[in-house]
């Protein structure tokens, strides 16, 4: 420690190379297992047993033939009402349609900003798509039949439009120029992948079928299935059927696309995979270079300390003293910026994951990993250097100026 202290500024920058080698590595890996845990928690609410019929996108490309692009209508509310029918005892089947992404609420004085979503659901919803009430009672199938003026609030909504001690369940608010009656409050859910489901207001499907929705208003429906086992069975079936809603021909493919929960969540996973290989190859980069630099470093104290080598040499050290002194001094350095980069790195990757209303991740995998990269660049860095030492000559060292 004493030499390493007597090369202050030297041992200083390397520190700081090796420090954010080490912080860039575990910061970025932090965040992402605190990602992938997000994904893991928000998907897992679903179970495996689920899966969501939506509109399959249009296909704008021209086909080589000349013909014209294939053009996937919306999924009416009569098609997801006749599916939802039919499907039966096969699985619980919830509807959910769109009416407005910029909707203003009011209450009293109270008012919102225009980013209100607003989502037509039926009494199934919150059952299939993994949502909890914390306040109220749930749509009851009358309601969501004849689309009553009822509707359930995000957390966010009511904490706009309401005073904090003031509960909105009876009260009435008002959605643009249509009136509703508060039946409900939803559990906060916090931010998944870029959506808040805290900023919206359910009401009614068939009420956003009368109040909001137009020709282009499209309908998903989201299937539970009882026993997972089924759910590959379940899911031919829903497709079968959903074919026959839709009136698709035999030969054609699908209107509509079929996306399993687990699915989606391996979709996500899969594009972060890729995200957590550039982050460890930047981390990598950063350390070959703090390596070098402490390569450098451990050359130059070598050269500096050429005559405290020969009065070592002199008094009785053997090689293999000089080169384990030496590359103790390269490990210490090294051992000091990977501790600081994996605290750092740590803090750093736990602030954006707060950012995203994940949990607090501690990787000790990748702190781990850290610590022995730093071990292994700094016994590679430093074994050169430590050799060079080791091998001079004790009467030219000592005659060194």
């Amino acid at each position: 420690m004493g030499a390493v202290r007597s090369q202050a500024l030297r041992s200083i920058l390397t520190v700081v190379i090796i420090m954010f080698g080490i912080m860039a590595l575990v910061g970025i890996l932090t965040a992402i297992e605190a990602v992938k845990s997000k994904i893991t928690s928000e998907f897992s609410r679903l179970g495996t047993n689920s899966f969501t019929i939506s509109q399959k996108n249009t296909d704008f490309r021209a086909n080589s033939d000349g013909t014209k692009a294939k053009v996937f209508p919306p999924i009416s509310f009569e098609e997801a009402t006749e599916f939802k029918n039919e499907f039966g005892n096969n699985g619980k089947v919830g509807i959910s349609g769109l009416g407005s992404f910029n909707a203003v609420a009011t209450y009293g004085s109270k008012k919102s900003n225009p980013n209100i979503r607003v989502l037509g659901v039926d009494e199934n919803y919150l059952e299939v798509s993994g949502y909890s009430l914390a306040e109220g009672r749930n749509f009851s199938a009358s309601e969501s039949v004849d689309g009553l003026p009822v509707a359930i609030l995000g957390k966010d909504v009511a904490t706009k439009i309401f005073e904090e001690y003031d509960n909105p369940v009876d009260k009435v608010i008002s959605i643009g120029s249509f009136k509703y009656t508060v039946v409900g409050m939803l559990q906060s859910k916090g931010n998944s992948m870029g959506f808040t489901g805290d900023n919206q207001i359910l009401i009614p499907v068939s009420n956003v079928k009368k109040n909001f929705a137009d020709s282009n208003t499209s309908y998903s429906l989201n299937v539970m299935i009882d026993k997972p086992n089924l759910l590959e069975i379940r899911t031919s079936e829903a497709m079968g059927l959903m074919r026959l809603v839709r009136g698709d021909s035999p030969l054609s493919e699908e209107s509509f696309r079929i996306t399993k929960s687990d699915a989606m969540a391996e979709t996500m996973l899969e594009g972060i995979a890729l995200v957590t290989i550039i982050a460890t190859l930047i981390g990598v980069i950063t350390l070959i270079t703090a390596g070098i630099g402490l390569m450098n470093i451990m050359l130059v104290s070598v050269t500096e300390r050429t005559r405290e080598i020969g009065v070592r040499k002199a008094l009785g050290a053997s090689q293999r003293t000089i080169r384990t002194q030496f590359l103790l001094e390269a490990v210490v350095i090294g051992q000091i910026g990977g501790i600081l980069g994996i605290l750092f790195g740590t803090i750093f990757g736990n602030l954006a994951a707060f950012l995203i209303d994940a949990g607090i991740t501690l990787p000790w995998g990748w702190m781990i990993t850290g610590a022995i990269l730093c071990f292994i660049v700094s016994v590679v860095s430093g074994y050169y250097p430590a050799s060079k030492a080791a091998r001079l000559d004790p009467i030219e060292a000592l005659r060194h100026e």
